[in-house]
């Protein structure tokens, strides 16, 4: 469990995450460091909390599946600063952050995040030129909990890489396959050429 000046953390697991959107007719992802160990298939480090990723458009789908929760948006991002969600309220570009407790006396469990879509593509929020068929963000682990693909997780770790990152890439490049490789050598080349991992990509 961890706190700042917003609460505590209690981070929720995966498959309490997969029981509540166990009837979502909608994709979502377990997404961040657990998307990671539920990849390699064990567990790396400890987590201050637990992401699910869920696309915009279908975020008062995803408020349905938590109802009764506690949510509240980082408005702006980045501020350290919540307001609460309202029931049928869309979000827009670039409120993206929603913090998750089952109620207002309970630590905060997860972390919803928001990304966007072109059609059938996932495009990045930090840059609509990396793009990814949605069909392709999913892997899906043993007991049937969907999580990000690795690729696209690194991606999103690549900015700010912090030791907790360099752990997760150091645990997954070895189980990239050229495909996964490759996406993510493009993705850096478009948004951070003289990345150090794209050296140990190649």
């Amino acid at each position: 469990m961890t706190s700042n000046n917003l609460g505590e953390w209690s981070p929720a697991s995966a498959s309490e995450m997969a029981e509540v959107f166990k009837r979502a007719n909608f994709p979502w992802w377990i997404a961040g460091g657990s998307a990671i160990e539920l990849f390699v298939g064990r567990e790396l480090r400890t987590h201050g909390d637990l992401d699910v990723l869920v696309l915009r458009r279908d975020q008062t789908r995803a408020q349905e599946c938590l109802s009764g929760w506690d949510l509240h948006i980082a408005d702006p991002p980045g501020t350290g600063r919540l307001r609460a969600w309202g029931f049928g309220e869309m979000l827009e570009e670039p409120l993206h952050d929603i913090w998750c407790r089952r109620t207002p006396d309970a630590p905060w469990s997860v972390q919803l995040m928001l990304d966007d879509a072109v059609g059938d593509e996932w495009a990045s929020r930090r840059d609509p030129r990396v793009r990814m068929p949605i069909t392709r963000l999913s892997r899906v682990a043993a007991d049937g909990t969907p999580y990000l693909a690795p690729e696209m997780q690194l991606f999103y770790k690549a900015k700010n890489t912090r030791e907790k990152d360099e752990v997760d890439f150091g645990a997954v490049l070895p189980s990239l396959d050229q495909d996964q490789r490759a996406w993510l050598l493009d993705a850096l080349k478009l948004t951070a050429p003289e990345h150090p991992w794209r050296q140990r990509l190649q």
